[in-house]
């Protein structure tokens, strides 16, 4: 079993798994865009920049205002540089980054780009701990941690993350969520998605027997289909069975797919 992308101790909402020959697509389920719900708590700063940590920094913030609160979510709008925090799962220097934090060892992992699609307030409790409330969707690879530390520098006030729910994973959303004790209770073969629904954002494509084989060599195979360059395509079998992902090139005046990840055939693939 193999998830697509960690959620914090603290956070609740979706997370994607995948079983057997399936973990191989894992990478192209993590690369989709993400929702969330997202509560920032002002005045105060947190070392993990969420309620786990210790208190840095306090400050006062008497006067704010909705309309202050809308134009400091939309300077955060965009294309952002975003280091991840310390206290996070990316490797340095060949470890977690959170193993070295907690050994206190300074970290600095390096600032990576990411793109936040739009946050939207929600509300605003204005009582003795002022708590923001707001929906975001965001590229992979954004620490919600992080931009309530940047929210707070735009207020010029501390901020960190008080509770955070993933709410989407591209089009997988919490409503379609089953908790670990409906798992336990239904076993998992009721809740599985074959992969090629499960990649169904990636245009398809329909091979014949000869073609098959070549994609399952890895060898690419030529196209009607005309997508743009670089296009990650699902490739399937005459039963609409995913059987490898593959990216569009252009040859001259061709159109290929080139397979990327190929999934090993199953018992019941042998007759097709």
């Amino acid at each position: 079993m193999g998830h697509t992308g960690t959620l914090d101790p603290a956070a609740a909402g979706v997370l994607v798994l995948s079983l057997g020959r399936a973990t191989r697509l894992s990478q192209y389920v993590q690369q989709l865009p993400k929702s969330y719900r997202a509560e920032f708590t002002l005045g105060l700063a947190t070392d993990s920049g969420d309620a786990e940590g210790i208190v840095t920094a306090v400050s006062d913030h008497k006067s704010l205002s909705q309309e202050r609160l809308r134009e400091a979510l939309s300077h955060l709008t965009g294309e952002l540089s975003m280091a991840p925090p310390a206290y996070s799962a990316v490797r340095v220097r060949g470890r977690r980054a959170y193993e070295l934090a907690r050994e206190g060892v300074r970290v600095q992992p390096a600032p990576r780009t990411v793109e936040i699609y739009r946050m939207e307030l929600l509300a605003f409790e204005c009582g003795p701990l002022r708590q923001v409330l707001v929906d975001l969707d965001c590229s992979s690879g954004t620490y919600v941690r992080v931009l309530a530390d940047m929210f707070g520098q735009q207020l010029e006030a501390s901020a960190y993350l008080s509770a955070l729910v993933r709410t989407a994973v591209g089009s997988f959303s919490v409503d379609q969520t089953v908790s670990l004790a409906e798992l336990e209770q239904d076993g998992v073969n009721r809740y599985l998605i074959c992969p090629a629904e499960g990649l169904a954002h990636m245009p398809a494509v329909t091979v014949e027997r000869d073609r098959l084989r070549a994609v399952q060599h890895g060898n690419r195979i030529e196209v009607e289909e005309k997508w743009p360059l670089d296009t990650l395509v699902r490739v399937l079998n005459p039963a609409r069975s995913l059987v490898a992902v593959g990216m569009c090139l252009h040859e001259q005046d061709t159109f290929v797919i080139q397979p990327r990840t190929v999934l090993p055939p199953t018992a019941s693939d042998a007759h097709r």
